[in-house]
């Protein structure tokens, strides 16, 4: 059964709403002891710590440190059905569209709580005191939110500003509380990806995450068992598998490379590198997509496959071959670009410099190109959200099943949505880029071919198979590695 819309709680519909969450709290008691039963030990510990906290009206402030593979998500479901089947609320919501598509229930924190999206350290999330989220977030028990180290810490303080200030109409004592003594879980790494900061140093990457007030508030529960050499298929149980998740465990502590102070050139080993190849690109793409003429037709064939590289550049290039390997035509979308209206250009710049051409020939993170070339059956990730309840948001992986003149029917390949389709459209889009001085929109389809993604696009996501490009040393090769054990 799905679980209750509680943004749809009126005084209209109550009764309505009453009935479908009885109906709901007995399959989730079903599904709360089914997971409980299969908790750990330590998973247990840290449950049982939280969902007191929440009984008990505490206020409590939480962050369950784990690396990938410790069962972070099966505990946030585990959570959920628990105090849900109690007929209590809890907010999912994850720093990304993907890893939130893994939650019951799950939106992006931005969607959830109007966090803006140029935020500052005196930010507030644009809620009003009297409307509909306000009053859910009253009634709300438990908020969870996962992959918390990707956002800037400004986004915390935001929405810890916006609740003390809710909640103190009820009891002026909540507005000296953190969250206005709201029972919060945040979920993450630290030795994954980190918040983006556009030219940014080292240093104001770690201050953007850990030099927030809020971690003065949180009490740290720990998830050190890898469930993911523990169950599943015997593959998991070698000792060969064993020994790689601890190599990627000692990367990412920093304890590979010898004495250092964060900085070190860290050797990988000969059986994890693909040597003397007078084709590196295609093999490659050969290990990670196999048979791939043979194959492309199959849904699931694209489900836990990914090529991995630190840049957009190498990204485009092995995108680029493998879209050359699939059979047919390719079809080429253009987009419309323009100058904001609002925008004021001033008169000394020549007004050359943004003509069309120009604008087409900017290629920008996050933004899809001006020209786009498609295949039927070659993977695509979605840049924006359309429509998150179905699963199709911000990195969602689809299949091109065909390509229309005004629209792209696609399917999804990845996650709990798997198999379902939509039809994408042109939209416009402004990048948020800070380095652009002026302002401009890009009315394109807002999808790239994903065979290969960067880095910090693939945060969130868990895949079996997987190949990295380096063509250069990377900052932080940690960040990726450890994600996928």
């Amino acid at each position: 059964m799905p679980y209750p819309d509680y943004d749809s709680i009126s005084s209209s519909n109550n009764r309505l709403i009453a009935e479908e969450m009885d109906y709901d709290r007995h399959h989730l008691q079903i599904e709360f002891d089914n997971l409980f039963i299969a908790l750990t030990t330590e998973q247990k510990s840290v449950y049982t710590e939280i969902i007191n906290a929440v009984g008990d009206n505490q206020v409590g402030v939480f962050f369950v440190y784990g690396y990938g593979g410790t069962g972070k998500t099966f505990l946030w479901k585990t959570l959920s059905a628990s105090l849900r089947a109690q007929g209590k609320i809890v907010l999912n919501v994850a720093s990304s569209g993907i890893a939130s598509l893994l939650l019951a229930g799950g939106r992006t924190a931005h969607s959830r709580f109007s966090i803006p999206f140029n935020l500052t350290e005196v930010s507030t999330c644009n809620i009003q005191i009297d409307n509909d989220v306000a009053n859910l977030l009253k009634k709300t028990s438990l908020i969870i939110w996962d992959e918390a180290p990707m956002i800037h810490m400004h986004g915390f303080e935001a929405l810890d500003r916006t609740l003390r200030d809710i909640l103190s109409h009820d009891d002026s004592n909540n507005s000296s509380m953190p969250f206005g003594g709201k029972t919060i879980v945040f979920g993450g790494d630290f030795r994954q990806v980190l918040p983006v900061i556009q030219s940014g140093t080292r240093q104001d990457i770690v201050n953007a995450s850990l030099s927030s007030y809020i971690w003065d508030y949180c009490k740290v529960l720990r998830l050190t068992k890898n469930m993911r050499l523990t169950v599943g298929s015997e593959a998991h149980n070698t000792e060969e598998t064993k020994i790689f998740a601890q190599w990627l465990l000692d990367l990412g502590e920093g304890n590979i490379g010898g004495s250092n102070d964060g900085d070190a050139v860290i050797e990988i080993p000969n059986d994890l590198l693909i040597l003397d190849s007078a084709d590196p690109i295609y093999d490659l793409i050969d290990f990670v997509y196999p048979s791939i003429l043979q194959n492309f037709n199959n849904t699931v064939f694209f489900q836990e496959r990914a090529i991995l590289a630190p840049t957009n550049e190498v990204v485009d290039e092995i995108n680029d071959r493998l879209l050359s390997m699939f059979p047919g035509d390719s079809k080429e979308y253009l987009s419309s670009d323009s100058i904001c209206h609002d925008e004021h250009i001033n008169d000394a710049i020549d007004p050359s410099l943004y003509s069309p051409d120009v604008l087409n020939g900017l290629k920008i993170p996050g933004l899809p190109h001006h020209k786009l070339a498609l295949k039927v059956g070659v993977p695509v990730m979605l840049l924006r959200n359309i429509n998150q309840k179905e699963g199709f948001c911000n990195g969602t992986r689809l299949k091109v099943v065909s390509l229309g003149k005004h629209v792209i029917e696609v399917e999804v390949i990845a996650g709990s949505n798997l198999g379902t389709r939509t039809l994408v459209h042109r939209i416009a889009l402004t990048p948020s880029d800070k380095k652009i001085p002026f302002k401009f929109q890009r009315r394109q389809f807002p999808i790239a071919v994903c065979s290969a993604m960067t880095i910090n696009k693939s945060q969130g996501q868990s895949s079996s198979r997987v190949g990295l490009s380096f063509k250069q040393p990377v900052f932080s090769l940690w960040s990726v590695v450890c994600r996928f054990i």
